[in-house]
């Protein structure tokens, strides 16, 4: 077997701690500079997981910097409502009004006696029907006119209930008003 002649590489210092043949003992505080680089990372992933739901999926995470600008709400401009007609003695006769009454409640006769009211108010009540449902839920003066809004307003005083609702010429015709009675028109009595 060869030898080999001793060098100075073959005897090490005994105040050396190593491990193999390169490896020298870690210096202290290394560990600290990983973690910084891992909460580094932790911080950017998260802000930027916020900034992504906050804009992209507009979810709302509370903090201020992810804050949307509020969109702007559009003042409503108030529509104007006509004066009701409460005196149907003034409607003028050129206007050719025709109202017509159908109950849409599973009160039978009811819509006689709503037509009879009326036209001893006298409103110019054309007919008085059944309506092709009996389960219409809230009374409604359907107008197609709308310089007729008026009349209308001045039949939901004179029934004291219901909404109005301007509708095409083609919904109900023959008739410039038709009121549809529903389940919260008040059965009179008797």
């Amino acid at each position: 077997m060869a030898s080999y002649p001793k060098d100075q590489f073959d005897k090490l210092p005994d105040d050396l701690t190593r491990v193999g043949a390169h490896r020298a003992p870690k210096k202290g505080g290394r560990g600290w500079i990983g973690f910084g680089w891992a909460v580094l990372a932790t911080a950017v992933l998260v802000v930027g997981g916020l900034f992504g739901l906050s804009r992209f999926l507009g979810v709302d995470v509370g903090l201020p910097i992810f804050a949307q600008a509020p969109t702007p709400t559009p003042t409503p401009t108030p529509t104007p409502t006509a004066t009701p007609l409460t005196d149907p003695t003034t409607i003028d006769p050129a206007r050719a009004i025709k109202i017509t009454v159908l109950n849409g409640t599973p009160t039978a006769g009811l819509q006689d006696t709503v037509a009879a009211s009326l036209t001893a108010a006298s409103w110019p009540v054309a007919s008085a029907t059944l309506a092709s449902q009996n389960d219409i839920a809230t009374t409604t003066i359907y107008y197609s006119n709308p310089l007729d809004e008026d009349i209308a307003r001045g039949l939901v005083l004179a029934l004291g209930i219901g909404d109005i609702r301007l509708v095409s010429a083609d919904t109900f015709p023959g008739s410039s008003l038709t009121i549809v009675l529903g389940a919260d028109y008040p059965v009179p009595a008797g």
